[in-house]
């Protein structure tokens, strides 16, 4: 039986990288017959453009029957005037919420050919490959009353509340947990537990949890100390599992230890493990239309949809071997050009893909 896929292009690059994804997708589903089919839709500045609403409810449904879900990025200054209620990113939190994509995966691995790219030494980055596991639709964004208020003083106060329910705590450490037991067995639980409550909270639940995975071991870290570990010794961990806001933080701290948050795929799933699959990178509005984003992180995007989602493992280990190749070839899009290597546009990296894939 076919799979559906809805693509979300979204907005600045967006539309670029996911042409390029598609491609990919397109000689993988021919070549190991995986009966993909696709169908597109708006989220978005673009579908505000159109729409009025950055999600459609019609792009909700399709979203809500697609076996899994690529999207490009959202957001622009274009529409950064508008009420808060009706930005792009409001997108991005609707369709999180409303199909329960809880756990956001984002891996941070360094490919050996990248190494020169990053802005640390070779020694401290070489060999890199740590998951970070943010819990995706609690926490302080989605956290209730919030808003802008006047003081009787006639002052305005912002005000947010950062909550955390026990068993939204316990879902995300078990798939912390059994990611871990896929890896290296370590678990790395991020937090504040030190001032603040929903933190204390998220601490006891992943202790609680932990006697149920005898074989991996979990560790504490505030999220202070968590930064600057990531900056001295990143390879000390294997699988970090934090709230919304924190890994939001942590994990584009992570992905510039790669050489570029154009490399970084990442996945959101619900707990059937379907799901969206996005680069880690925005919508980078300066360079839309220049043909020279780096469409890698989208095409590992769809890699891991392939393999989380659809269980196309094959597939996924095929697409994920030809970037490697592409990257031996020393072919390199504007955020990973080092000296050496041959600068080449958005297009080019994407045909390069294809052209390893049938090689």
């Amino acid at each position: 039986m076919g799979k559906q896929i809805l693509l979300l292009p979204g907005d600045g690059i967006g539309p670029e990288i996911v042409a390029e994804a598609k491609k990919v997708l397109d000689v993988v589903n021919d070549q190991f017959q995986l009966g993909l089919s696709f169908e597109e839709d708006l989220m978005g500045g673009c579908s505000i453009d159109k729409h009025g609403v950055p999600l459609a409810d019609e792009a909700l449904e399709k979203a809500r029957q697609s076996d899994a879900i690529l999207l490009g990025a959202v957001g622009g200054p274009k529409w950064d005037k508008l009420d808060r209620a009706i930005r792009p990113e409001k997108g991005l939190l609707k369709i999180r919420s409303s199909l329960e994509l809880y756990a956001n995966l984002r891996p941070a691995m360094l490919y050996p050919q990248l190494v020169e790219a990053s802005s640390l030494k070779p020694e401290v980055v070489s060999g890199l490959d740590i998951l970070i596991v943010r819990e995706l639709t609690g926490g302080i964004y989605f956290g209730e009353p919030r808003g802008i208020r006047t003081l009787e003083n006639g002052e305005r106060e912002g005000f947010n509340t950062y909550k955390y329910s026990e068993s939204e705590i316990e879902r995300i450490g078990r798939t912390a947990f059994e990611m871990a037991r896929k890896r290296n067995k370590k678990v790395c639980s991020v937090d504040k537990a030190n001032v603040l409550e929903a933190t204390m909270l998220w601490r006891e639940v992943m202790d609680r949890l932990a006697p149920e995975y005898p074989d991996v071991e979990l560790s504490h870290m505030y999220v202070d100390n968590a930064a600057m570990q990531l900056v001295r010794e990143p390879k000390q961990f294997d699988v970090i599992v934090t709230g919304n806001m924190f890994g939001d933080i942590l994990s584009d701290a992570a992905a510039m230890l790669t050489g570029s948050i154009g490399m970084l795929p990442s996945a959101s799933l619900d707990k059937n493990g379907c799901g969206m699959y996005e680069p880690c990178h925005g919508s980078a509005p300066d360079i839309a239309g220049q043909g020279i984003a780096n469409p890698l992180a989208t095409i590992l995007s769809a890699a891991m949809m392939l393999r989380y989602s659809l269980s196309m493992t094959d597939a996924a280990d095929a697409i994920e071997a030809a970037v490697g190749k592409v990257l031996d070839q020393g072919l390199r899009t504007a955020d990973i050009v080092t000296e050496g290597s041959r600068k080449v546009s958005t297009a080019e990296m994407g045909d390069a893909v294809v052209a390893a894939l049938n090689s």
